[in-house]
């Protein structure tokens, strides 16, 4: 569906009371202003009907070049990351440009459904032919009507680690990587990854690049591999382009150390990211009980005043066998984990796949305002309680001031038999 839109009417606005009206042309917001009551939509007009209307969905963190080959060659059964590189790595060999376009492209389809017009995607680097990037690349500009896709060269099984994977990954940046990536928890040893951050550090502020690392992606309370990239990102002045992924390791940190490392993150201005789903199915194999279950401290870094946001890292893939591309799915996911449930937690809670994955992604022109791209949303709810309530697909997706898709609301039926 691709019908153009000259408003939305009926629009309740994150924040704002009341209902609104909000103008398009040239898919461009050109105004936003209340209305006293719910008026009729007129020609290319669509009615909001009293739901609440947001910027489109980001999601931040994926691995699209994997996406969709869980089982292939063969399951994760142990459930741990480290089973899961090892599948990867034999699937990785498997890889053809038609294998990674086809499963990407349908899973940034599942995504548009469910009201993602942002994407950053992980893409395994660590391939002396490349092939998944150059797949990627070509899947960038072919969904471009429907995403706007950030790629990451990734470096799953290291940099230093890794024969010639600097080379790699500056072959990466030089195709068209957009962000430059890093594991440094796995690289062989300590000295090899603290290396790999300066290094990659480097790299992206030699390119004009921005940064995503997979940092401390373990229970280990001695990884502290995020002190290291919050510094050199305080060093660069680079910290509003740089994302600290998964942080797992500072759920196993003791508070003395976390009271001396969040000065530096606040110094520093790092975006984090949290993959909830992931972490709670992946983290915390190795332990009795109590088990740890490996997420990193998104509501003391929230009260912090840093930027956090949640997505959704794999889409049944050898990490994660499941996943439906709903972002309000990982939102309940992570709220609960968090114990995030407060009524004024909730009432933010919308910003977490939202405004905050914008900041991650360095988006200049996100949100509902005149002037910016009338890029937004149709959920199914008034408030972000309902919303998060109810986790239905969104009603509507626009993007450019085009109608992406357009449904009509779900109701249930509550007489039972008895």
């Amino acid at each position: 569906m691709t019908k153009s839109l000259n408003a939305i009417v009926n629009a309740r606005l994150p924040g704002k009371e009341g209902l609104h009206k909000l103008t398009i042309a040239d898919g461009r917001f050109t105004d936003i202003h209340p209305v006293p009551v719910q008026t009729p939509a007129g020609n290319n007009e669509l009615d909001a009907a009293g739901n609440l209307v947001t910027p489109a969905f980001v999601e931040p963190h994926i691995h699209l070049d994997a996406a969709m080959t869980a089982g292939e060659p063969r399951w994760n059964q142990s459930g741990t990351l480290f089973e899961g590189i090892e599948c990867w790595a034999e699937r990785k060999a498997m890889l053809s440009r038609e294998d990674v376009i086809n499963r990407a492209t349908e899973t940034l389809k599942l995504f548009a459904a469910h009201g993602i017009q942002y994407v950053r995607t992980h893409v395994d680097v660590t391939d002396p032919s490349l092939t998944a990037l150059k797949a990627m690349l070509e899947v960038r500009e072919q969904t471009a009507g429907l995403v706007d896709l950030q790629i990451v060269a990734f470096p799953q099984e290291g940099i230093l680690s890794f024969r010639n994977g600097r080379e790699l990954m500056e072959e990466a940046v030089r195709l068209g990587a957009d962000v430059v990536g890093g594991i440094p928890h796995f690289e062989f040893t300590r000295d090899y990854g603290v290396e790999s951050v300066r290094w990659l550090m480097e790299l992206a502020h030699k390119n004009d690049r921005l940064v995503d690392v997979h940092c401390d992606e373990i229970d280990d309370s001695e990884s502290r591999f995020l002190e290291v990239l919050a510094a050199e990102a305080l060093r660069l002045d680079y910290g509003s382009r740089v994302t600290a992924s998964h942080t797992c390791a500072m759920g196993s940190y003791n508070d003395a150390y976390c009271s001396r490392l969040f000065r530096l993150l606040k110094k520093s201005g790092l975006r984090f990211l949290s993959m909830p789903t992931e972490s709670l199915h992946l983290q915390g194999r190795f332990d009795g009980y109590p088990k740890r279950r490996g997420l990193t401290r998104v509501p003391e870094l929230l009260d912090a005043g840093l930027k956090v946001a949640f997505g959704q890292d794999s889409i049944r893939d050898p990490w994660y066998p499941i996943g439906n591309g709903n972002m309000l799915r990982t939102l309940d996911v992570g709220l609960h984990a968090c114990h995030m449930l407060g009524m004024s937690q909730i009432e933010r809670s919308l910003e977490l796949i939202t405004d905050n994955g914008a900041a991650a992604l360095d988006l200049k022109e996100y949100g509902i305002a005149k002037g910016l791209p009338a890029r937004c949303i149709v959920q199914q709810g008034q408030t972000p309680y309902e919303v998060l309530m109810g986790q239905q697909p969104v009603l509507a997706s626009i993007r450019d001031g085009k109608l992406l898709i357009k449904r009509d609301i779900i109701k249930y039926d509550t007489d039972l038999c008895l």
